[in-house]
């Protein structure tokens, strides 16, 4: 196999993995808030990572570490694994709509362009100004629903929800920046980040209260949520991103939302919101005039 199409073969894992967060993230809200669902997820993600990194012997590079490497990692990474789910979570506990809280979070892959061009000086050209501004249009669409559709759910609940999922997005692009940035191995990086935010979320649900062992069905929840989506689906695409090049990478993540638009229907029997199509549209539109800049 050609080495210039393995990272399309991380891409691809993370892909159907996270067409999947829609789904088990409004599973597992239905009965945990954000930060419970947060912690349990991360403590199994860095246990997965942890036997990943030993049977592979890339735990051995943390000998070199220091603590000004630890607090490096922590700071590339918890934008990703700590702020950027504590604000997903709370969009899709908000919204009424799994697709609605996903599609609106995938503003990321492009705020990972423009902290590439912010912090790791890529060149922002007009085809990228062009795509982020049809991915804005996107988002627009598809949090207008509530705007022109009646319905028991309110405009300022609808505008906060979608602000927690921008927000969100927000953090993952500055992550997906600041990985590339720092030359650490990245599944190490990853690993120390879901440790350092399993750390910060046990104290938080400590302190209020809500620490919990999971039971039955939740456990299985818990391990696809944890083991898959978060740490094996981010340390994919992290090394994706830094094997390949940054914006067509990341052009790839807007397959999942149609896949998690299939899932939300098939499993959580949403209906499918003309807006969310619309919204849909918008920012494939921009994908392809994004990818032209690169042919």
């Amino acid at each position: 196999m050609k080495k210039q199409y393995i990272p399309y073969i991380y891409a691809a894992v993370t892909i159907f993995m996270w067409s999947t967060i829609a789904v088990i993230s409004k599973l597992l809200l239905g009965k945990f808030n954000n930060f419970q669902v947060l912690w349990m997820s991360s403590l199994l993600g860095s246990v997965m990572l942890l036997i990943l990194n030993t049977a592979s012997g890339i735990i051995k590079q943390l000998k070199r570490f220091r603590l000004k490497d630890y607090l490096t990692v922590l700071m590339a990474g918890l934008p990703g694994t700590l702020l950027y789910y504590i604000f997903y979570y709370a969009g899709t506990d908000i919204l009424p709509s799994a697709s609605q809280s996903f599609i609106i979070n995938y503003l990321w892959p492009i705020m990972s362009v423009v902290f590439a061009c912010i912090i790791n000086k890529e060149k922002m050209t007009f085809r990228k100004a062009i795509a982020i501004a049809l991915s804005f249009l996107g988002i627009a669409a598809v949090a207008s629903k509530d705007l022109f559709v009646p319905s028991d759910v309110s405009l300022s609940v609808t505008l906060l929800g979608a602000l927690m999922c921008i927000l969100g997005a927000v953090s993952y692009g500055l992550f997906t920046a600041l990985t590339n940035r720092f030359n650490y191995e990245k599944s190490l990086m990853m690993m120390i980040s879901f440790i350092g935010t399993f750390l910060i979320t046990t104290i938080i649900n400590g302190v209020r209260g809500d620490l919990f062992i999971p039971t039955g069905v939740e456990i299985l929840g818990f391990i696809w949520n944890g083991m898959f989506v978060m740490a094996l689906a981010s340390t994919a695409w992290a090394i994706a991103l830094n094997m390949g090049d940054t914006v067509k990478i990341s052009n790839l993540a807007y397959i999942t939302p149609f896949l998690s638009l299939l899932w939300t229907v098939l499993i959580l029997k949403e209906e499918l919101s003309i807006f969310s199509i619309i919204g849909l549209v918008i920012i494939v539109a921009g994908i392809f005039i994004q990818l032209k800049d690169k042919k």
